[in-house]
């Protein structure tokens, strides 16, 4: 817990009390995108497999 106490004293240093909102939002901006992202594949993959199951089913 100490760790991050010091990254965060050193982050405020660095840019400034005034940017850290900035640097927050654009932070979360990314891991949404990022989430999005990665459902969006695992959405996409499972409907390709359910459009090869009936293909499947009536080649039996």
């Amino acid at each position: 817990m100490s760790e991050l106490l010091v990254v965060l004293v050193i982050v405020m240093v660095i840019f400034g009390a005034g940017k850290l909102p900035e640097i927050g939002a654009g932070l979360g901006k990314a891991i949404r995108g990022f989430k999005k992202g990665t459902s969006g594949e695992l959405d996409e993959n499972e409907k390709s497999k359910e459009k090869e199951l009936p293909k499947d089913k009536a080649s039996k």
